[in-house]
């Protein structure tokens, strides 16, 4: 019976006592150490994290240029994950969707083809989307064959990886970092390419250059969504500690949306925040009673225009103090917080601006200097080769016959080199040459080669041995890529003052318009603005304009208040009311007409309608009206029924439009003039005040074919004038600059009313008609577009011609308030 073999003993347990706080310790530091190094942390030479490196290294080993197609993101992801960052997909895309999104990166190095999100959205999954790299992304692993830095094995060691990429620009500045590391955070801003690239060749040129002097390039970050950076001590003070904090807006602007309607129109956000993130902070901001004074929100952003939200003002509601408390309450306003942190050799530290350029200027030093050597000596190489194939063809024959009489090719290798002094390289080059290469011509050529490759030679051994030469062609390079991918600021840098605690909203009438004294204009181009009166003006009026612009001809204007009702009276006829505490306001002392809105768009006038005069709505003296076909009238404000935004004020018959409108009491004397130049003047007591609907009276007498061009009333001084320019009726307007005369008020004499007046010019040869005429003191002409335009000396005879201007005159005003 055969033996059982018996079982091995049993193995003896090793079991280790280790204090459990020790043991911890370790593995703490050693989880942190990790993700600290190969996860959250950037690089301070490139400007990225691992997983950020692979994918881009991954991309060009997979020959994704930006003249070649897009592949799936996908495919991309599992390259990556298989042979460089065994971390899982979705931290893989994530990165990957990242370095494609131009609202988070200012530079973007992934061109994405399909959904990569958006500020409220994420973006669709990996099998969905394509990428490749994009032009900028190649500036950041150009030369990786060169030897330009060191590769490390892979995970399981079975590829190589660059340890950093050569970054022919400062990726850290320009496209920023966040990251997220245990005991310790990064946060860092982007910044404008074309600025940081010329602080870092200031800095090459300047080593002991200081912040100050690097700030003057580079004055502070440069976000992708543009907005409003204010305030820019919390910037210096990052620039030179490395942490500190900025406040961020939205560019905004306060708009007429529509007749008497204003809003606050939104086209940039702060730094990666949404617009629907902001419109649901509105939302609950006015449904909780912190906010009020905003009537609608309209989210009007498209793929052409671009973001652009509009916020409705309520009517009596200042936008500038709203536009305050959305600052307070919503996203509109964020804070930045900068902690510059990134490796430097494997360690993490706090870097501010000069530090920061530093580190990246000696990596790319460092860069040139080892693919200067790495050409140097394959150059060197070549030329070797080069010279023994010279050699070889000198003496071709002889060459030959060494190789047919050797045994094999051991012994013509040998022979070669103690023959022609060769080296063994040269023999071994020889020897695999095709003989169609030792021709004549080849010889030529080889000649050609040796001349340029001792020229890069000499030329590199130059580079190598100056370090001023070094550090130009870092400068050459940093403009090159400068001047491939930089683009203009974006982001709009303000000194602002100190902001308001974020907290609860002022009360509501801390945000409405006071019901203060102010005067309204409305210029001779057909706009409408609103100044505040000063006290200390003469007269209690508004302060003269300091200088003057566009527009600046006041045809009307009338005292009120912000809240109070006026009227404006247009050519159909029609006294609209209107409430000019939605006017465009401007400062009583630098009144600009310019400035301000559209009568007719303000009032939401027809196309063919337009406002002639605005006037007070009081028991003042009654509003004169004359029209084209010389009917006159006067009708009392008392006629006006209260309420109605707009009532008929004269019946005019068909084809027939008013002129022109004013005040006038008995004392002040009524004027038309016609365009076959006739002026008649007469007091206003020949016209009784009618009511609203009458039709008016015959004012002036009109030959056929004339027609009345202006009207008003006025209370004569030795400064009345009368301005006419006359021209050729048959021009289109603004084309025939014709001529013009200015003659005191007081050379007409006064007829009756429905007379026909005197003559006021006399025509040249190809003048027939006129063509603007104005009457009240210091007269201003502007042109079509509002420019000023000049008007002849005063003191012409009343029924002289005009003298020639140099531009065509559009309408008259004054400068009078």
């Amino acid at each position: 019976m055969a033996s059982r073999t018996p079982p091995p003993p049993p193995a003896v347990e090793r079991i280790e006592d280790v204090d459990l706080a020790d043991e911890m310790q370790g593995s703490f530091l050693e989880y942190a150490y990790s993700v600290i190094y190969s996860r959250a942390l950037p690089d301070a030479r490139d400007g990225l994290k691992p997983v950020q490196r692979r994918i881009l290294f991954q991309m060009s080993e997979m020959g994704l240029r930006p003249d070649r197609g897009h592949v799936k993101s996908a495919r991309v992801v599992g390259d990556v994950m298989g042979k460089l960052h065994p971390h899982g997909d979705s931290a893989i895309y994530d990165a990957l969707v990242r370095l494609a999104q131009d609202f988070a990166l200012r530079v973007p190095l992934v061109d994405g083809h399909g959904n990569f999100g958006s500020l409220d959205d994420g973006p669709a999954a990996a099998r969905y989307t394509e990428a490749r790299l994009a032009a900028s992304a190649l500036a950041l692993t150009e030369n990786l064959d060169e030897d330009v830095v060191d590769f490390i094995p892979n995970y399981d060691g079975q590829f190589q990886q660059p340890e950093v990429l050569s970054a022919a620009f400062p990726n850290l500045l320009v496209n920023g970092a966040t990251g997220i590391a245990v005991g310790m955070a990064t946060n860092m801003a982007p910044h404008n390419l074309i600025e940081v690239v010329s602080a870092a060749i200031h800095l090459l040129e300047n080593p002991g250059a200081t912040l100050e002097e690097l700030m003057e390039f580079v004055p502070g970050p440069d976000l992708p969504g543009g907005g409003v950076i204010v305030g820019l001590d919390g910037i210096k003070e990052a620039y030179q500690t490395g942490r500190g904090t900025f406040r961020t807006r939205a560019k905004t602007s306060i708009e007429s949306l529509g007749p008497r309607r204003t809003g606050i129109v939104v086209t940039e956000l702060p730094y990666m925040v949404g617009p629907e993130r902001v419109m649901e902070k509105i939302r609950d901001a006015v449904s909780s009673k912190k906010l009020t004074g905003i009537s609608d929100l309209t989210d009007l952003t498209d793929r052409n225009n671009g973001l652009r939200l509009v916020i409705g003002i309520k009517t009596g509601f200042d936008p500038n103090a709203v536009l305050e408390q959305l600052y307070r309450l919503t996203p509109l306003e964020d804070s930045f917080g900068i902690n510059n942190v990134a490796l430097v050799g494997g360690q993490p530290q706090t870097l501010g601006l000069k530090e920061l350029l530093r580190v990246y200027l000696d990596h790319r030093i460092q860069v040139v200097t080892r693919r200067s050597r790495y050409r140097l000596a394959r150059k060197q190489e070549r030329l070797h080769l080069v010279e023994g194939l010279l050699i070889a063809i000198l003496d071709i024959d002889e060459v030959i016959q060494v190789i047919r009489t050797s045994d094999d090719s051991e012994q013509a290798r040998t022979r070669l080199i103690d023959v022609f002094d060769l080296s063994q390289l040269q023999a071994e080059y020889i020897l695999e040459l095709r003989l169609r290469r030792l021709t004549k011509f080849s010889r030529v050529e080889l000649e050609a080669e040796q001349n340029t490759l001792k020229a890069d030679i000499a030329a590199l051994e130059e580079l190598l041995g100056s370090e001023v030469l070094l550090r130009r062609q870092v400068a050459t390079e940093l403009d090159a890529a400068s001047d491939a991918f930089g683009t203009p600021r974006r982001t709009l840098l303000m000194n602002g003052g100190p902001v308001a605690p974020r907290g609860r909203a002022a009360a509501p009438a801390d945000l409405q318009i006071a019901d203060a004294p102010c005067r309204v204009y409305l210029s001779a181009t057909g706009r409408m603005v609103r100044a505040e009166l000063v006290a200390d003006a003469p007269g209690g009026g508004v302060v003269p304009p300091a200088r003057r612009s566009k527009h600046d001809a006041i045809r009307s204007w009338v005292n009120g208040t912000t809240r109070g009702d006026l009227g404006a009276v247009t050519t159909r006829g029609r006294l609209v009311r209107f409430t000019p505490v939605d006017l465009p306001s401007v400062p009583a002392n630098s009144v600009q007409l310019a400035a301000g809105t559209r009568a007719d768009q303000y009032l939401g006038l027809a196309p063919a309608e337009h406002v002639v005069a605005i006037v007070p709505l009081t028991d003042a003296a009654p509003i004169a009206l004359g029209t084209a076909q010389g009917v006159v009238k006067r009708v009392s404000a008392t006629e006006l029924p209260p309420g109605k935004p707009d009532v008929e004020i004269i019946s005019l018959k068909p084809g027939d439009t008013v002129v022109g409108a004013a005040l006038a009491d008995d004392a002040s004397e009524l004027v038309f003039v016609s365009s076959d130049a006739q002026l008649l003047r007469f007091e206003a007591s020949a016209v009784r005040p009618q009511g609203r609907s009458a039709g008016g009276m015959a004012g002036i007498r009109l030959s056929d074919g004339a027609r009345v061009i202006a009207f008003t009333a006025v209370t004569a001084t030795d400064e009345t004038v009368v301005a006419t320019v006359a021209g050729a009726s048959a021009a289109l307007p603004g084309t025939d600059p014709g001529s013009a005369k200015v003659s005191l008020f007081s050379e007409f004499p006064a007829k009756g009313r429905a007379t026909g007046g005197v003559r006021a010019q006399r025509f040249l040869r190809w003048e027939d008609a006129l063509l603007v005429a104005w009457v009240g003191d210091q007269p201003r002409a502007v042109g079509i577009d509002g420019a000023v335009r000049s008007l002849p000396e005063t003191g012409a005879k009343r029924d002289a011609s005009g003298q020639a201007l140099d531009a065509a005159v559009g309408a008259i005003g004054t400068t009078v308030t």
